[in-house]
């Protein structure tokens, strides 16, 4: 059901064409400047064209005034009865009729005229012609301010921002910039990782087994193959295959897809920054995390109280557990660890594996108190099944998590390289997996034959590492909800039926 403004405005829309002007024209209109470019270089009379939307509009008698908002910034925009006019109208017509009867606020307008400053000093364009480019039926909401300059009607419902970002990003200035933030991150990384000489790739997201990761996948369906798909979990093991095959290093900003719950931190798509380097480990690796981090937030995060100082501390999980709880689980099984989650009031039930008790321990308890960042290493090889085991310590594994503001933001390991452990490994693992236990299922990993039989030709020792990006940025930015660093985070569908 339409509005009262949207069908007051389709009847603009009507009367615009009736006049003969076109409301949607598809002709190249062209711009000289941007209004950064113009203020920032301002001359006193210099004649411009900018297109942008019409932000406000305060029409008075023989002059009005506007601001015109392009993908650089606001400026002030004013019109004359005497001097305004359109491809299809006088001057007379153009400013009582166009302007003051057919154009409105959220209008994207083409505007031509030249600079100059009011008597607030403020830098103004004098219109002199005026193009309706394309015409908004649905009204802006609208942001107001008081005498301080304070907003206190802003587009703020948080619901509603995820759900039409365009218009947050219309509305809310600041939001922008965000997204250009996230976007120069990953240039960072990316040229951070370049300069290294490691090659970026792609690798499939239908993929036939949803491996590289403990997850519930999304699942679909290839008509032509006859054969169930699944969106990738992770790409590791494919990143793996092209170690084997021969390539140094590799990495790939990899969109994910879990079918799992949703929080603050949790969305069913994210994105990962995945590398592999063959012939290094997990200390190489800690190594080169430390220095990936420092470049990172000297270039985006100069004044914040987290200290990047390096190296950074490296804390054993168990040891942390036994910091924050008081409780040794080094010799503990399955029974004990599920009376300590009791102690501790941790969820805990006789489905769940011996890897998921020690997680929820370590989330609830200790996770929350690394605010620096913070190495969390060899982690007990149940918890790590594509991990190699530790060098020197019986039943651990050389993986390690950084641990920045009580968040996860990244986990490597020293990758498992011998085929044998390896599918002797995934093999227990499928001991959940083919339970119709749901809980245990979910704790398990599918065993990927072609990558097993990639193992078996041989892969180098190899250092591999997942960095959550949504995390990274949310940190950058300072937002407390994955949502507010994604440009479109998934959605309950709208109430009435709409999708």
């Amino acid at each position: 059901m339409l509005s009262e403004q949207q069908i007051i405005r389709i009847k603009k829309l009507d009367k615009l064409k009736s006049l003969g002007i076109n409301p949607y024209p598809s002709n190249e209109y062209k711009v000289t400047s941007t209004i950064y470019n113009i203020q920032k270089n301002f001359i006193e009379k210099e004649t411009i064209s900018i297109a942008g939307r019409l932000m406000r509009l305060r029409l008075l008698g023989k002059a009005s005034f506007g601001e015109i908002k392009d993908h650089t910034g606001c400026m002030q925009i004013y019109f004359t009865k005497y001097h305004l006019y359109s491809d299809k109208m006088g001057k007379e017509d153009t400013y009582n009729i166009f302007l003051k009867k057919l154009i409105d606020i959220g209008d994207i307008i083409g505007v031509k005229g030249f600079l100059f400053k009011t008597k607030m000093n403020e830098m103004t364009i004098h219109v002199h012609k005026l193009t309706l480019l394309s015409k908004s039926i649905r009204p802006l909401p609208q942001v107001k301010m008081d005498k301080n300059k304070k907003i206190y009607d802003a587009f703020s419902n948080t619901e509603l921002r995820y759900r039409m970002r365009y218009v947050d990003l219309i509305v809310n200035d600041h939001i922008k910039e965000i997204f250009i933030k996230r976007t120069r991150i990953i240039q960072k990384i990316r040229n951070f990782l370049d300069d290294k000489g490691y090659l970026e790739v792609d690798t499939p997201i239908l993929q036939s087994i949803p491996g590289g990761a403990i997850a519930r996948p999304f699942e679909t369906y290839h008509n032509t193959l006859g054969i169930p798909l699944y969106l990738r979990i992770a790409n590791e093991l494919y990143l793996k295959r092209l170690i084997i095959g021969g390539f140094n290093g590799v990495y790939e900003f990899s969109r994910n897809f879990r079918n799992e719950g949703m929080d603050r931190i949790h969305n069913p798509e994210f994105t990962v920054l995945e590398l592999y380097v063959a012939y290094k480990d997990y200390y190489w690796m800690m190594n080169f995390t430390e220095k990936l981090m420092k470049c990172i937030f000297n270039k985006f995060q100069k004044k914040e109280n987290i200290n990047f100082k390096t190296p950074f501390p490296r804390i054993p999980i168990l040891d942390s557990i036994k910091k924050y709880t008081g409780f040794n689980l080094k010799k503990m099984e399955k029974e004990e660890l599920r009376k300590v989650c009791k102690k501790l009031h941790i969820e805990e039930n006789l489905k769940m594996s011996k890897a998921k008790l020690i997680e929820n321990i370590f989330e609830e308890k200790c996770e929350k108190n690394y605010i620096n960042p913070t190495f969390i290493i060899d982690y007990p090889i149940e918890m790590s099944p594509l991990t190699k085991k530790h060098r020197n310590e019986k039943n651990l594994s050389e993986r390690f998590e950084l641990i920045i503001n009580g968040q996860e933001i990244a986990n490597a390991y020293s990758e498992l390289n011998d085929p044998i452990d390896q599918l002797d490994r995934l093999r227990k693992q499928m001991k959940f997996k083919n339970t119709k236990n749901e809980s245990m299922s979910n704790e398990s990993m599918s065993i990927d034959k072609d990558f097993i039989r990639a193992l078996e030709f041989g892969m180098p020792p190899t250092a591999g590492i997942g960095i959550g990006i949504d995390r990274l940025v949310m940190l950058l930015t300072k937002k407390n909800s994955i949502q507010e660093v994604l440009l479109f985070p998934q959605m309950r569908p709208e109430k009435g039926g709409k999708k």
